[in-house]
Parts: C-alpha cells; structure tokens; sequence
C-alpha cells in the first residue's frame, strides 16, 4: 500500500464517491484505509455503569483501492522511485514516493 497516515485523500467509488478526507488509520494486512468524514456508519452502545446508552456516529474502514491520493486538487496514482546513494563509501538505495503523471516527489 503506498498511501500513509496523515495523507489527503479523495474518494473514487462507492457511495462517498468525490469526498476528500485525511487517512486516520491504514490497515496494511486488510488492505483498508479509515478517511476522516467518509464511510460514516451508526453505531448503538449499550448502557454501562454510569453511563446511558446512545448512538455514536464513526467512520468505518474504506478498500484503499478506492481511494487516490490528492495532489493540486486531483487525484494521482502513487509509484515510488529508487536511488542509489553513495554515503561513506556504503551504497545505500533511497526510496521515494513520486506523484505518476509528474513525477513530483511526495513527502
């Protein structure tokens, strides 16, 4: 997955489709993403001690595939781009997110 926490995102399918948010949560493993403000579902909470049950309203995870990362407004696929460096006579490769169709360099 090549898309991090914290990254703004816009939504390409489903039916959050156009909404732009930040990624709070990235499931590696599942290969989800939770978006700030998308996927909105209601959830009921039982009473506790103490506490009077009510519903809360949460973002439930989204496919990371159906989300792109925002650049200048658009979305843009995502590639990455290795270097070699030469650091104290140690080679040392150096990867980089880049933005697909400018190869503008992310991060």
């Amino acid at each position: 997955m090549k898309l991090k926490r914290g990254d703004k995102v816009v939504v390409i399918a489903g039916k959050d489709k156009g909404s732009k948010g930040k990624i709070l949560v990235c499931d590696r493993k599942n290969n989800k993403v939770i978006v700030e403000g998308v996927n909105k579902v209601t959830k009921h909470q039982k009473p506790g001690r103490g506490t009077q049950g009510r519903i809360i309203e949460k973002e439930a995870p989204i496919s990371a595939s159906n989300v792109m990362y925002l650049l200048d407004g658009k979305g843009v696929r995502l590639g990455y781009k290795v270097e070699t460096v030469v650091e104290d006579g140690k080679n040392k490769t150096v990867k980089t997110r880049i933005a697909r169709p400018s190869g503008e360099e992310i991060d």
